[in-house]
């Protein structure tokens, strides 16, 4: 009686086991949640609007994702640890936004998908071989601004004779903006001074030794300038000069005088276009290549009339009339 019953109590474990077995099978053919890991070289809200931007255009095209959100806090050996961590925790795919975490991400991935958003050019930081769709596992979208005209017009409007930039030496993205406002400013004839940073701490320093030799700041999308930006435009505001911002998303609350530049929100659903298509089998990530922006609603245009009359500065009707923000405070 003791061993029918021995017998009887193995095969219903033996049949507990094979329907435990059987239901994780089924519940891992089921899951189609997709890890992604997303890598950020700092926080600051253009490239929070990147990945707040990616996210709403996954989930409204249908793909269920669970999210590993990364900061390097500006550190490339983080950005290199991140990316380690990834490779471990053996995500679908990685996302890089800013150009160092991108590059960490492309040094560790061989074959797992890598999309890259907020870069202004991934030939120049030897992230991809060419623009156009190739046989890597690399592709995203850039947020390559035209610095010759933001230049132009900022000096037209201010009257600007000398301008200078505060970029991170260190960083691939924020030395090709300095080369490109020198080239725009040689072009243009006008003067240019520049000053290397290597972190957000040394930015005010900079901003304190540069202002009194220059007529105007630029402040394109270094990542780490950016972060840094109330800083820069307190100085501005002390010596009575006028800055330039590229980035929209970071100019809430400070006394720049013109914005003009990429609504990074949108950028961020076209670096979410780049992922839905790698997901959806359309197309590899090198396939996807490198996604231009060359929509005039990606751009944004700003001035702020209260520095402007601060200033004395006269802007012309047709470019307040292009503006989609034209701030003044509430007297």
């Amino acid at each position: 009686m003791k061993k029918k019953i021995s017998v009887m109590i193995l095969a219903v474990l033996i049949l507990a086991a094979f329907t435990v077995g059987a239901q994780g099978v089924s519940e891992q053919t089921d899951d189609d949640t997709v890890r992604i890991g997303v890598s950020k070289i700092v926080k600051h809200p253009a490239l929070d609007a990147i990945e707040q931007g990616m996210m709403d255009y996954l989930e409204e095209n249908g793909f269920t994702v669970s999210y590993d959100s990364q900061n390097a806090n500006g550190d490339i050996s983080t950005a290199s640890q991140i990316a380690q961590k990834f490779k471990a925790d053996k995500v679908d795919l990685a996302v890089g936004i800013g150009t160092p975490t991108a590059q960490a991400l492309a040094n560790v991935f061989d074959e797992t998908p890598v999309i890259f958003g907020g870069i202004t050019d991934p030939l120049e930081a030897g992230l991809v071989p060419t623009y156009e769709p190739n046989d890597s596992n690399i592709g995203g979208a850039s947020d390559k601004n035209p610095v010759y005209e933001q230049v132009k017009l900022f000096s037209e409007i201010t009257g600007a004779k000398t301008i200078g930039i505060i970029y991170t030496s260190g960083e691939a993205n924020g030395v090709q903006l300095k080369d490109l406002v020198e080239q725009s400013c040689e072009q243009l004839g006008l003067g240019f001074m520049a000053s290397g940073i290597s972190n957000s701490s040394e930015v005010k320093q900079a901003a304190l030794a540069l202002l009194p030799r220059v007529d105007g700041l630029y402040v394109g999308t270094d990542n780490t300038v950016v972060s840094a930006i109330p800083s820069i435009s307190e100085v501005c505001a002390n010596y009575s000069k006028p800055f330039f911002t590229a980035d929209p998303t970071s100019a809430e609350g400070l006394d720049y005088f013109m914005v003009w530049g990429f609504n990074y929100y949108k950028h961020g659903r076209k670096t979410g276009e780049a992922v839905a298509m790698v997901l959806s089998g359309e197309k590899s990530a090198g396939e996807v290549g490198t996604l231009f922006s060359t929509d005039p609603s990606e751009f944004e245009l700003y001035f702020n009339l209260d520095v402007a009359d601060k200033l004395g500065i006269t802007i012309d009707k047709k470019y307040l009339d292009s503006a989609a923000l034209l701030y003044r405070s509430e007297e």
